[in-house]
């Protein structure tokens, strides 16, 4: 085990002061996903680091994933679900699935770890207050020339049409956690499966939260020849995806982020959950765990 000197550890209180002063009263919008959800050091680690940024005066906001642990019960259970473009096709049978493991098992799950280590966390899912307003995704795909595109029926899968910012801002004041699982409520009351990168992204716009940060597997946005890049303005990302140096799953999350400038959110972060106290490094050192967006 390394050992840390006092004076290290003192300097390290020190790089992360102007940092507190700098966010203390604004919002952060985290999308807790990946390896981060399975291991136990790192829960644990996620979750101490989320009850230190609300006592410096921070007001963390938790959007979390769960597809895995859906997929496992869904094959317990021999429920068939296949994938169109990487969106997972909801049937009622499927949504029955996926609101009882997001809601019932992860959500609960994030809560009951944060109480547990001194935090107040309170779990949402899109039908509380309104939250998450949603209405049904259209996947059309091209079919060639002179063609009209194919429509692609996803079932109950869903986009965010508006987000509720009010209930947020009062268990926010209330000194409350807010942990929101991606689940929308539809236009007849329907519940509808959204990607949670999608829902963090529109919960940090309504909210106007300083930061949009996307807990990840990879260590953030590489260059072409395998470097980390640590900051990017949106113009430049946007040249990246178009040479092809953006690519794969990295694509809608580095979308999410763009959209996210757009709408009025900082800063935009995509960072390696697998280091431990990831957020922290991110928000409170000069270095940082990820990659960095801005609408410079």
């Amino acid at each position: 085990m390394t050992t840390i000197s006092p004076s290290d550890r003192g300097r390290t209180l020190i790089e992360a002061l102007p940092y507190i002063n700098r966010f203390a009263g604004q919002t952060v919008v985290i999308k807790y996903g990946g390896h981060a959800m399975k291991d136990e050091a790192l829960k644990k680690s996620f979750a101490l680091n989320v009850i230190l940024l609300r006592a410096v005066g921070i007001y963390p906001v938790v959007v979390h994933g769960g597809g895995p642990q859906i997929g496992q019960l869904l094959d317990r259970l021999s429920i068939d679900c296949r994938f169109v473009d990487g969106m997972r096709v909801t049937s009622p049978e499927v949504m029955n699935v996926v609101q009882m493991v997001l809601v019932g098992q992860v959500n609960t799950g994030i809560v009951g770890l944060i109480n547990a280590n001194g935090g107040r966390a309170v779990g949402l899912n899109g039908h509380d207050g309104g939250l998450i307003q949603a209405s049904r995704m259209t996947l059309q795909r091209e079919t060639g020339h002179d063609q009209p595109p194919e429509i692609v029926d996803l079932g109950l899968v869903g986009k965010v049409d508006k987000v509720n910012p009010q209930v947020l801002h009062s268990l926010e004041h209330g000194n409350f956690i807010p942990v929101i699982a991606p689940v929308g409520v539809g236009p007849e009351g329907e519940s509808l499966n959204i990607n949670a990168d999608l829902v963090a992204s529109a919960v940090a716009a309504g909210l106007r939260a300083s930061k949009l940060i996307l807990l990840t597997d990879t260590p953030g946005v590489m260059d072409a020849g395998g470097k980390l890049l640590h900051e990017l303005t949106a113009k430049e990302a946007k040249l990246l995806q178009g040479q092809g140096v953006i690519t794969g799953g990295m694509i809608p999350k580095v979308n999410c982020c763009l959209q996210a400038l757009e709408r009025g959110v900082e800063r935009a972060h995509i960072i390696d959950g697998r280091v431990a106290n990831a957020l922290l490094l991110e928000i409170f050192s000069d270095q940082g765990v990820g990659t960095i967006f801005s609408d410079r």
